[in-house]
C-alpha cells in the first residue's frame, strides 16, 4: 500500500488533526517526520478536547500506530508529560515508537532559543523558544544528541560536553549567562532513558515493512509550507522541511511510496510570530474572525495573527507538495460576513503578480488583489453535504477550489471531530 503525506497548506493551525480524524480506520500508521513542540495539533473527540504539541494526533484514534520519526527533534520532558496527561485521560498510549535516529532537545539549547530571540530585539524571527532551531542546528554541525545514544553513557557524556565546551562560552560571553553543567545535563537525559526504550526502535525499516504488508501510512507534517525552512517565507520559518518532501527524508521513506498528498487550508489565514502577510487584518473585522475562530496557539496561547484567505499561497502550496486533494476547516468562521474578500493575485509596486514572489523583499510589499464574494449569513455546522450548504457557500468553496487548481474534498463546519462534510475520499478511493 502506498503512503499518504499531510500537510499545512499555509502558515499553520490550519487543522490538520481533523484531516487525520476523517481518515480514520482506515490509517494504521500516523507518522510525524518534522519539527518539535513548537507547534500544536487540538483536537475535540465529544466533549473533550486535547492539545498535542509532540505526538502525532493518531494517538488519540484506537489502533493506530503513533510514530515519532528521524526528522523530529524532541523534547524528552514534554514526551512524557504528554504521555501522562493522555494515561490520564484514559487513552492507549502503548503502541507509540520513536525513532533511535531522532534528535534530543538538551536543556541547553532551550537557554540558547530564549536568550538569543531577546537579544535580536527588533529583528527577531518570532520563535516559540523551545529549543528547536539550536538543536536543528547541532544536527546540521554534526555535534548532535541523539536518542540511541542515551545508551551508550560514554558517547552521551562526550557529546555534552563538546558541546558545552562552546556554547557555554556564548551564554557567558555574550549573553552574560551562567555555564551550565555538563552533568546535571547527562543526568537528566539518562533519567528518562528506562522509560523511553521500549518505544525506541529503527521507525524507518517498521514503516517499510507495514507499507508492504498491506498497511496504510500516514506522514503528518508539522507546521506547515510558508514555515518550511526552504520553501518558506525565510528566515520567518521553522528550522526543518514541512512540506511533502520533508516526509521523504524525515519518516526513511522513498518517494516512490507516497500516494497523495493531502493539504489543509483554513478558509482564512492566520500566522504565528513575525513576517509578512499580505491579507493581514489590523482592524474589528480582524479581531472578529480571531474571537470566531478561537486563533491562539496550542502551545504558546499566542494570538494569532488573522487575515483573508490568500489562495496566492494555496497555489503556491498545491505546487510544491503536489497535492492531490485539499481539506478546508473553519468554513463556518465565515457564517455571518455579509461580503467576503479573497485575495487572488498582489501589487507589487504597480504591478499585478499571480503567483508567489521570487523575491522575499517583493513580498514583504505586497499588497493584496480581492475579489469579493458575497457571504451566506447562514449557520453551516449542521450540514453533513456539500448540497446541504446555503448555494452562497457552494459557490465560496468552488471558486476556491478553482484559484488554486486542486479539489477540496472534505469542508470543516465545525470543532467537532464530526462536524465535517466529506466530498471525495480522501485515500482515493
Amino acid at each position: 500500500m502506498p503512503a499518504i503525506v499531510l500537510v499545512g497548506a499555509q502558515w499553520g493551525d490550519e487543522g490538520k488533526g481533523k484531516a487525520t480524524d476523517l481518515l480514520g480506520d482506515r490509517i494504521d500508521y500516523v507518522v510525524k517526520f518534522n519539527g518539535g513542540n513548537n507547534a500544536g495539533h487540538t483536537v475535540v473527540i465529544g466533549d473533550e478536547k486535547y492539545a498535542l504539541h509532540l505526538l502525532p494526533s493518531g494517538i488519540l484514534t484506537p489502533g493506530v500506530t503513533p510514530v515519532i520519526a528521524n526528522g523530529v527533534v524532541i523534547d524528552l520532558s514534554v514526551l512524557f508529560t504528554e504521555l501522562d496527561d493522555l494515561d490520564r485521560r484514559g487513552v492507549d498510549t502503548s503502541l507509540l515508537r520513536v525513532s533511535a535516529n531522532a534528535h534530543i532537545i538538551p536543556p541547553y539549547n532551550t537557554v540558547l532559543d530564549k536568550v538569543a530571540e531577546r537579544f535580536l530585539g527588533s529583528r527577531k524571527i518570532g520563535t516559540t523558544g523551545r529549543g528547536i532551531g539550536p538543536t536543528y542546528a547541532d544536527k546540521m554541525s554534526r555535534v548532535g544528541i541523539r536518542v540511541q545514544d542515551l545508551y551508550d553513557e560514554s558517547i552521551l557524556r562526550q557529546k555534552v560536553g563538546a558541546a558545552l565546551d562552546f556554547k557555554n562560552q556564548v551564554l557567558a560571553k555574550i549573553y552574560n549567562r551562567r555555564a551550565i553543567e555538563a552533568d546535571r545535563v547527562v543526568e537528566e537525559l539518562l533519567s528518562y532513558a528506562d522509560r523511553l526504550a521500549p518505544m525506541v526502535t529503527d521507525t524507518s525499516l517498521e514503516i517499510s515493512r507495514a507499507l508492504d504488508a498491506g498497511k496504510t501510512v500516514l506522514c503528518e507534517a508539522g507546521q506547515a509550507t510558508l514555515l518550511d525552512v526552504d520553501h518558506g517565507t525565510y528566515p520567518y520559518v521553522t528550522s526543518s522541511n514541512a512540506t511533502s518532501g520533508g516526509a521523504c527524508t524525515g519518516a526513511g521513506l522513498p518517494p516512490t511510496r507516497i500516494d497523495r498528498v493531502i493539504a489543509v487550508l483554513k478558509a482564512f489565514t492566520t500566522r504565528v510570530g513575525e513576517g509578512p502577510f499580505p491579507t493581514e487584518l489590523h482592524d474589528e473585522v480582524g479581531d472578529r474572525l480571531r474571537e470566531l475562530g478561537q486563533e491562539f496557539g496550542t502551545t504558546t496561547g499566542r494570538p494569532r495573527r488573522v487575515g483573508w484567505l490568500d489562495v496566492v499561497i494555496g497555489r503556491y502550496a498545491a505546487r510544491i507538495n503536489g497535492v492531490s486533494d485539499f481539506v478546508m476547516t473553519k468554513l463556518d468562521n465565515l457564517d455571518t460576513f455579509e461580503q467576503i474578500p479573497v485575495c487572488v493575485a498582489y501589487d507589487i509596486n504597480g504591478e499585478r503578480v499571480d503567483e508567489m514572489p521570487t523575491s522575499q523583499s517583493d513580498f514583504h510589499h505586497a499588497r493584496p488583489i480581492y475579489e469579493y464574494l458575497p457571504g451566506w449569513c447562514e449557520d453551516i455546522s449542521d450540514c453533513r453535504t456539500f448540497e446541504e450548504l446555503p448555494p452562497r457557500c457552494q459557490e465560496y468553496v468552488l471558486f476556491v477550489e478553482e484559484q488554486i487548481g486542486a479539489r477540496i474534498s472534505a469542508i470543516g463546519v465545525g470543532p467537532g471531530r464530526d462536524e465535517i462534510i466529506q466530498r471525495y475520499p480522501l485515500t482515493g478511493e
